[in-house]
C-alpha cells in the first residue's frame, strides 16, 4: 500500500486522545480509588496496614516495571493487539482477586496479574498519542489524562457504594467487568511512521542511547522521587481522614474532590504547557513543589474546611504535574525514541510506585497515626523537585516547548510495501 504523509496534530491522533482518555479512567482511576478497598482488606485479612498496602503498589511497580515490555512489544507487533491483551490480563486478575482467602492471592492476581494488564495498555497508547501530535502535545496529553480524574470522581464513591450492597468480592466482580472494556480501548489504535525512525535505530540502539544521555537519567531520577510520594494520598488519605473522625463515605467522598480539581487541574496544565514559551519542565517544577508543599501540610489541617481546601489545592496541583511530565519526555530524547524512552523511564521510576505506600503504612503502624507519612511523601516530591532544575535548558525563556515533526506517516490496516512489489523507486 502507498503511504499518506499528513502533518501531526490532528486527523485520527484524536481518536487516540479519546482512547488514551477511556485507559486512564480504567487504569489509574481504579487504582486512586482503591484506597476504598484498603480498609476492607484490612478488617477481612486482619493484617497490619503495611502489608495490605503491597497490593496497591505492587499493581503500580508491575505497571511501570512492565513498561518495556510493552515497548518492546508495540514495536514488534504495532500497540493494537498489545494493548487488547492487556485489557484481558487486567480484567482477568480482578476477577481472580475476587476469590481471595489470603494477601498473597490478592498479590498475585491484582498486584501481578491486573498490574500486568496495566502494563501492557497505558504506556503504548501514550507513547502513540506523543508520536500525533508536537506543537499541541501537552493539550492533547492533558485532555487524555483527564479521564483519571473523571473516574477518579465517580470510582470512589461508587467503589463505596458497591462495598455497602455487595461486599469487597461482589465489588472486584463488577471492577473486572470495567477492565475489560480496555479491549475496545485498544482497538482504536493506529501505528504511525515518523521520518526520524529510521535514524534512531531499533530498540537495543535506542536503549544504549539512552543509557548514555544524561539529562534522560537526571529527569528519570526525578521522577522515581516524585512517583514514591505521589500515590500515597490515593491509598491512605480515606484511611487518614477516617482516623480523624470521618464516616467511610463521607471520606471516600473527598477523594471525588480532588478528582474533580484534578481534572481541571490538568486541562489547564496542557493548555499552560503549549502556550507559555520555554521549556515544559518548569511547569513540572512549580506543580511539584506546590504538591509536596501541600502533602506536608496535611497533617495540620484536622477540621474539615481546612482538609477540604487542602485536597481541592492538591487534586489540582498533582493533576497538574501528569501531563507535562509526559511533555517533557520527547523533548529531552525525541519522539522517535518515545516508545523506548517511556518505557525505560516507567520501568525505573516503579521503584518510587513499589515502596511509597509500604514505607506509609509502615510509618502508620510504627507511630499510630500519617502525619509521617504525609511529611515523607512531601519531602520525596521536593526533592525531585529540586533535581528538575538541572535539565537542559530550564532557565532558557526562549526554547521551543516541543519539538514539532515535519512529516506523519499513517499505516491504516496494511502491510509495509516491498522492493520487488515495484514502489522501492518510490
Amino acid at each position: 500500500m502507498a503511504y499518506r504523509a499528513e502533518p501531526p496534530d490532528g486527523g485520527w491522533g484524536w481518536m487516540v486522545v479519546l482512547s488514551a482518555f477511556f485507559q486512564s479512567a480504567l487504569v489509574f482511576g481504579v487504582l486512586r480509588s482503591f484506597g476504598v478497598f484498603f480498609v476492607e482488606f484490612v478488617a477481612a485479612f486482619e493484617e497490619p496496614a503495611a502489608r495490605v498496602s503491597w497490593i496497591a503498589s505492587i499493581g503500580i511497580a508491575v505497571q511501570q516495571f512492565g513498561s518495556p515490555v510493552s515497548s518492546a512489544l508495540s514495536t514488534k507487533f504495532g500497540p493494537r493487539p498489545v494493548v487488547m491483551t492487556g485489557g484481558i490480563l487486567a480484567a482477568l486478575g480482578m476477577l481472580l482477586a475476587s476469590f481471595a482467602t489470603s494477601l498473597t492471592h490478592l498479590y498475585l492476581s491484582i498486584g501481578l496479574l491486573s498490574g500486568s494488564g496495566w502494563a501492557l495498555t497505558f504506556p503504548p497508547t501514550l507513547a502513540c498519542l506523543s508520536r500525533y501530535f508536537s506543537r499541541r502535545r501537552s493539550l492533547a496529553t492533558g485532555l487524555a489524562l483527564t479521564g483519571v480524574g473523571l473516574s477518579s470522581f465517580a470510582f470512589a464513591p461508587l467503589f463505596q457504594w458497591l462495598l455497602n450492597h455487595y461486599a469487597w468480592r461482589g465489588a472486584l466482580l463488577l471492577v473486572s467487568a470495567l477492565s475489560l472494556h480496555l479491549v475496545a480501548c485498544g482497538a482504536l489504535l493506529r501505528p504511525l511512521s515518523l521520518a526520524e525512525d529510521p535514524v534512531v535505530g531499533g530498540p537495543g540502539a535506542q536503549i544504549t542511547s539512552l543509557l548514555r544521555h544524561s539529562p534522560f537519567l537526571r529527569y528519570t531520577v526525578a521522577l522515581t522521587l516524585i512517583n514514591t510520594g505521589y500515590f500515597i494520598p490515593y491509598v491512605h488519605l480515606v484511611a487518614h481522614i477516617q482516623d480523624l473522625g470521618w464516616d467511610p463515605l463521607p471520606a471516600a467522598f473527598l477523594l471525588s474532590v480532588a478528582a474533580i480539581s484534578d481534572l481541571v487541574g490538568r486541562v489547564a496544565s496542557g493548555w499552560l504547557g503549549d502556550a507559555v514559551p520555554g521549556p515544559v519542565a518548569r511547569l513540572l517544577m512549580l506543580w511539584t513543589t506546590l504538591t509536596g508543599v501541600i502533602l506536608a501540610l496535611y497533617p495540620v489541617a484536622e477540621a474539615p474546611t481546612g482538609l477540604v481546601a487542602l485536597t481541592v489545592a492538591y487534586g489540582f496541583t498533582s493533576g497538574a504535574l501528569t501531563p507535562v511530565a509526559f511533555s517533557v519526555l520527547p523533548e529531552l530524547v525525541g519522539t522517535g525514541k518515545i516508545y523506548c524512552g517511556l518505557g525505560l523511564l516507567q520501568m525505573v521510576e516503579s521503584i518510587g510506585g513499589l515502596l511509597g505506600a509500604p514505607l506509609s503504612g509502615y510509618l502508620r503502624d510504627v507511630t499510630g497515626n500519617y502525619t509521617a507519612s504525609f511529611v515523607v511523601a512531601g519531602t520525596f516530591l521536593l526533592a525531585g523537585s529540586g533535581i528538575l532544575i538541572t535539565l537542559p535548558h530550564f532557565f532558557c525563556f526562549s526554547a521551543p516547548t516541543s519539538k514539532p515533526q515535519d512529516h506523519v506517516t499513517e499505516a491504516l490496516d496494511t502491510k509495509v510495501p516491498l522492493p520487488e512489489e515495484g514502489l522501492g523507486e518510490d
